[in-house]
């Protein structure tokens, strides 16, 4: 299956050094390499890159790793196709419009026999459960709010209730995001660290590479990471419970 990385945090920061990890697992040190992409929110802006190639042979992965964009809320993921072709449409993460904001979502698992209503503007443009998983979200919170964007508590509210119609039918672990809050949700596997004053080191398991955070932050300074396995090997992760939903606002978990 794929695999999912979220970052949120309380003042814009860069994922380097995340990203940099996690992309060795799009080809080299996993067999994840049917596409990738990322999406960084600035400010009502939204930088969104994709490419149906393996994270490890991409020259926009490339660029990314060494072009520190800063963002509070950011979601990659890298694809192990199981619905839909090896194509640039079918790249995770998706975008779409709702209330006026960008909101970002990439999914993790296998949807079977699952196939919803649309009935409004959201519709799929690709062929994987998970955009039209992605689509069925935003028409519901639509049908739910109406034209007044609720408060972060009810769309949690909401999704608690949405969430499960979905994994019903499957695999769900999920990262959301409209640059407000980051909402995830695990069905099997999804993990987190929050990092804070007094901030240490940190070595990537997937690459030879370490960085001393307190040489690269302030002490008021706080990070969450979100990611389907533990990018590093000499810090604390906690693992989500399945089925478990959790929200991530300024770099802590709700």
């Amino acid at each position: 299956m794929c695999q999912l990385l979220g970052m949120n945090c309380n003042v814009p920061t860069d994922i380097v050094f995340s990203f940099t990890g996690f992309a060795h697992r799009g080809g080299r040190t996993d067999t994840h390499h049917d596409g990738w992409g990322i999406a960084f929110f600035e400010g009502s802006g939204v930088r969104h890159f994709v490419d149906h190639q393996a994270a490890i042979d991409s020259p926009i992965a490339e660029l990314i790793k060494r072009y520190p964009i800063k963002s509070t809320n950011v979601i990659a993921h890298i694809r192990k196709a199981t619905q839909g072709q090896v194509a640039l449409e079918n790249c995770h993460p998706f975008v779409r419009e709702l209330w006026g904001r960008y909101w970002v979502f990439a999914h993790n698992g296998d949807l079977k026999d699952f196939a919803p209503t649309l009935h409004g503007p959201f519709r799929p443009v690709g062929n994987t459960d998970s955009e039209l998983a992605f689509c069925w979200l935003m028409q519901e919170l639509r049908n739910t709010f109406g034209d007044t964007p609720p408060a972060v508590a009810d769309l949690r509210t909401a999704l608690e209730r949405l969430v499960p119609q979905i994994a019903a039918h499957g695999t769900f672990n999920m990262l959301l995001s409209d640059g407000t809050a980051l909402f995830t949700h695990c069905s099997t596997k999804l993990c987190y660290i929050v990092r804070q004053y007094p901030f240490a080191s940190a070595c990537l398991s997937d690459e030879d590479l370490s960085v001393d955070f307190s040489q690269e932050t302030t002490p008021n300074d706080r990070v969450a990471i979100i990611v389907t396995e533990p990018l590093t090997n000499n810090e604390t992760w906690t693992e989500f419970q399945p089925g478990e939903l959790k929200v991530f606002v300024d770099g802590l978990p709700q």
